[in-house]
């Protein structure tokens, strides 16, 4: 089979369940990671044999998206700031709302006075944060956090896939009175979907990725923050600083609840579609 024959067997599999520009990047991250081969590669030749091998791992690419899995778990990995991470059913796929996190914590470097910054991800799943602000801060002590050992692992053959140092610590906060020591950042993206928001959702993220990193009560969706703002009163050093991924609906109730927890200079950033999805706050004077 060669080239053009095996594409035109996967669009003629794919085409009824999928866009055909999605198709197409399937297929071309697809060739990039069995055939070792660039789109213009392809592009260019278009009669060179595909081995029965090869053919083999495509046919159970093609099996995995009928059923509506995620190509970036087929693949194993995805991109995120320009790295590559590994990912699995045990994380969730990092978004590109996550990307501008990390950008706009990485805008306040110049804040950053302390030759030694001690930075924690609470939440860490793949290490993507953690990860991403260890190799552009490499003055930066940085702990990560999470309560899932399957993902702490991922995250741990991340951090040396990048070469970089993250403390991983496997711990429940809702099981944590105090931080084990103090930072000058705290971030996290915790679960913020409401069940409620379950209809809005696609089948390949209901379906596939991990529900307990999604999903919060309708009755009480700002328990995770809740939480993590009530170590962080604790367990920010003077100036210190708290960033959070939030949920679109909830900015004004999360105003309310850091301000309650005793907080301020909550500033809430919108992502590329225009949402409000990230909030900065520092603490009081005197707390």
């Amino acid at each position: 089979m060669t080239i053009t024959e095996l594409k035109q067997l996967f669009f003629s599999e794919l085409q009824p369940s999928y866009p055909t520009e999605e198709v197409q990047s399937f297929f071309s991250m697809l060739s990039e990671e069995i055939l070792k081969k660039t789109r213009l590669e392809i592009a260019l030749e278009p009669a060179i044999s595909v081995s029965t091998l090869d053919q083999s791992q495509f046919q159970a690419a093609v099996r995995r998206l009928k059923e509506q899995e995620p190509i970036q778990y087929i693949l194993g990995k995805t991109e995120f700031f320009g790295m590559s991470f590994l990912v699995n059913s045990h994380t969730l796929i990092p978004r590109p709302e996550t990307e501008e996190l990390v950008a706009w914590i990485l805008d306040h470097k110049k804040d950053f006075t302390e030759e030694k910054v001690s930075v924690l991800d609470l939440g860490t799943g793949s290490g993507c944060i953690a990860i991403a602000l260890a190799k552009h801060l490499p003055q930066a002590k940085v702990d990560a956090m999470d309560i899932s050992e399957e993902a702490l692992n991922i995250a741990a053959q991340n951090a040396a896939r990048q070469d970089v140092s993250v403390n991983l610590q496997h711990q429940d906060i809702f099981a944590m009175d105090n931080l084990p020591q103090q930072y000058d950042l705290i971030i996290s993206n915790p679960p913020y979907v409401r069940e409620q928001e379950k209809e809005q959702m696609q089948a390949n993220v209901l379906r596939y990725e991990p529900e307990g990193a999604l999903f919060v009560p309708n009755d009480d969706p700002l328990r995770f923050y809740r939480k993590i703002a009530q170590l962080a009163n604790r367990g920010l050093r003077d100036q210190g600083v708290l960033f959070f991924e939030i949920n679109e609906y909830l900015s004004n109730e999360m105003t309310q609840m850091l301000q309650n927890e005793g907080f301020d200079h909550i500033v809430i950033e919108q992502d590329m579609f225009g949402k409000d999805r990230m909030i900065k706050a520092t603490l009081h004077a005197g707390n």
